[in-house]
């Protein structure tokens, strides 16, 4: 019986090793739900990564196995093993493959970044409200901040992810301000004086989110957008996209930003445009009647958690985070 070439037994791998890896790498369920304009550019480079990890990963461990039956020790062979010298070809081939794959995953991933609009971030509106009517409380300055949407926006230098060649030069449809604090998210609306613990927003829309952060550096992740950026305490940060797909997405802090860093979650909630409308119409006229009864209470005989209290619902935020806030600083 003739023996088959070893060159046709890898040519053969080969083919095997190449299909698996496509199949897998391009029908996994890893990923959330796609739900921006930028999430396919995201999976897209993702979804190459596994493709060649799933190849190595067959090829390395199918490697191990063959040797580990082909070469295990015989009943009764007690002789040493044969010597193997350096192959010098072999070497140049594992290390050029190698080299050659992260390069050209380098140039697909500034591509893709550059989509994205990693590249045009520079200089954005951002809202200089920042004006504490209640000294001695973070959070109290944390929420005059936000409810200042009457001051002329200022230009600064960001960093982030900006606007898409597409969208270059074109002002956003939506923009809303976003501070991160011990642990909470707080989401100001400056064309609305809207000010909210969850991140309302339309389907469709261009959206920025000026980020920033009141004490420690914290991370703004939302996983069915495949966008995360970090805001810093001094430093303006910018999110720039366009959802996709109404629903209910987390948002997640992904810096370790203390103690209670797990419990720093919060949503954002894309609406159909009639159904943003309906919401922004509504919380207009709900936190001016808030603003109203706030004006009439004299918050010298309330203590700060008192005092904030009745709003910590309309803004999404919990009795627990609000009172850990107040006792930290």
């Amino acid at each position: 019986m003739q023996q088959v070439p070893v060159s046709l037994w890898t040519l053969v791998a080969g083919i095997v090793v190449t299909a698996i890896s496509i199949w897998i790498g391009q029908n996994h369920t890893l990923m959330p739900v796609q739900a921006s304009l930028q999430a396919p550019l995201v999976d897209g480079f993702f979804n190459v990564m596994f493709t060649i990890a799933i190849a190595l990963f067959l090829v390395v461990e199918g490697t191990i196995v063959l040797f580990l039956i082909q070469f295990r020790r015989r009943p009764g062979d007690d002789t040493d093993g044969v010597r193997v010298e350096g192959n010098v070809p072999l070497e140049v081939f594992w290390t050029a493959i190698p080299t050659v794959i992260v390069l050209l995953l380098g140039i697909y991933s500034v591509d893709v970044f550059n989509r994205m609009g990693g590249f045009e971030p520079a200089g954005h509106p951002h809202s200089a409200a920042h004006v504490a009517h209640m000294p001695g409380t973070a959070l109290a300055a944390t929420l005059s901040d936000t409810s200042q949407a009457t001051v002329a926006p200022t230009i600064a230098p960001t960093i982030g992810i900006g606007a898409s060649p597409q969208t270059l030069n074109k002002p956003a449809d939506l923009v809303v301000d976003v501070k991160g604090i011990q642990y909470a998210w707080i989401f100001n609306y400056p064309d609305s004086g809207i000010t909210s613990g969850e991140l309302h927003i339309p389907v469709g829309a261009d959206v920025q989110l000026n980020l920033s952060a009141q004490d420690v550096i914290h991370s703004f992740w939302v996983p069915n957008f495949r966008l995360k950026q970090d805001a810093l305490p001094g430093i303006p940060t910018e999110l720039r996209f366009v959802a996709t797909k109404p629903g209910t997405y987390p948002v997640v802090c992904a810096e370790l930003c203390g103690g209670y860093h797990g419990s720093m979650r919060t949503q954002v909630i894309v609406h159909t445009p009639e159904e943003y409308d309906s919401w922004r119409t509504e919380n207009q006229i709900a936190q001016q009647q808030n603003l109203n009864q706030v004006v009439a209470i004299n918050p010298a005989h309330l203590s700060t958690s008192e005092f904030l209290a009745p709003h910590t619902h309309d803004m999404g935020i919990s009795a627990a985070t609000l009172e850990s806030v107040v006792m930290s600083h």
